[in-house]
């Protein structure tokens, strides 16, 4: 682990602890862990029980054997640093940014500096502070640290709230495009609900109606390849991870994708030329084939309607030309 974790194993005796609330139990029993950090923690994934992920509603038995990762508390706010940004559009109330992938959107456990808000702040002294606290000024919406593609951040408060309310009210035009595994009917849409997984708290999953949150992905194929599709995805909702897991969740992983499964080979031949070319092409790429390529919005102060458009990236591109190729005749 880093070093900004603190590991704690425990076992719990026999005595007076019986049925206890996980989350309760490690409050009284792991110095200076307040019940929200735990809980965070336990919803994270950074605890487990008996070698297994628990809820902060599970009641605790003797002799269970319990494992926390605790991260440390985070810097008191986020600090300037000089980092290039692809800035597409600016003005007095809005940044539309091109993030490149490979870059967090705000700092957080485990991605402390390097970050677009790191950057944002030494290119600008005016950003909103509507999201509560002091690393995450400005930003409105997110983007995946290995999804590459277009953010709109709010300079002031207004024009947050405006943004803010766009999202919510699902008034913001988004489309993003992604390679995929197989070959998905020309059009289609994917509904699920979307949770925590039960079997690894650090991801999502399609789950039950009653442990996660409605989620809707539209579709339309762009081009097929071999045992390969390019896709354009317009998202009705908003929820973490939700092209990536909802193409995993129907066998159409996004390429590259290592944590739903896009980063094996897992359609036609598994085995000579076409195996060795797709492991350089993995190993090449480092993340998965998702860029958020259209953003479109009412602005804040005009109440025009924009919309920004951008090209796919260099890498992206590199492994379309390879399918391309491996089409011809």
């Amino acid at each position: 682990m880093s070093e900004e974790t603190t590991n704690i194993d425990l076992e719990v005796p026999p005595g007076h602890f019986d049925n206890t609330r996980l989350d309760k139990y490690l409050t009284l029993f792991v110095q200076n862990a307040t019940r929200v950090k735990v809980q965070a923690a336990i919803k994270e994934g950074y605890v487990q029980v008996n070698k297994k992920p628990a809820k902060s509603s599970y009641k605790v038995q003797p002799g269970d054997r319990i494992e926390v990762v605790l991260p440390k508390a985070p810097p008191p706010e986020a600090r300037a640093e000089d980092i290039d940004l692809n800035i597409v559009h600016e003005d007095d109330h809005i940044i539309v940014v091109n993030k490149p992938a490979g870059m967090v959107v705000h700092p957080a456990f485990g991605n402390w500096t390097g970050t677009l808000v790191n950057g944002l702040l030494h290119h600008t002294e005016n950003l909103s502070d509507s999201s509560g606290d002091d690393i995450r000024p400005g930003i409105v919406h997110r983007l995946d640290k290995l999804t590459s593609g277009l953010l709109v951040v709010a300079k002031n408060d207004r024009a947050h709230h405006f943004l803010s309310e766009q999202f919510v009210n699902r008034n913001i035009s988004r489309t993003y495009q992604a390679i995929v595994w197989g070959t998905p009917e020309e059009e289609g849409t994917f509904s699920g609900h979307i949770g925590r997984s039960g079997r690894d708290r650090k991801i999502m999953a399609v789950v039950g109606d009653d442990h996660g949150k409605p989620a809707i992905t539209h579709y339309r194929i762009l081009e097929y390849f071999d045992h390969m599709s390019l896709a354009e995805i317009k998202l009705e909702t908003g929820r973490t991870h939700q092209i990536r897991v909802h193409f995993s969740h129907f066998n159409h992983p996004v390429f590259g994708d290592t944590t739903y499964g896009g980063d094996s080979v897992r359609y036609g031949p598994n085995s000579g030329s076409r195996k060795k070319m797709f492991e350089h092409l993995f190993k090449k790429l480092n993340r998965q084939c998702l860029h958020a390529k259209t953003l479109g919005f009412v602005h804040p102060a005009t109440g025009q309607y924009m919309q920004f458009e951008s090209n796919l990236p260099g890498d992206f591109n590199n492994v379309l030309d390879k399918l391309r190729r491996l089409c011809q005749p």
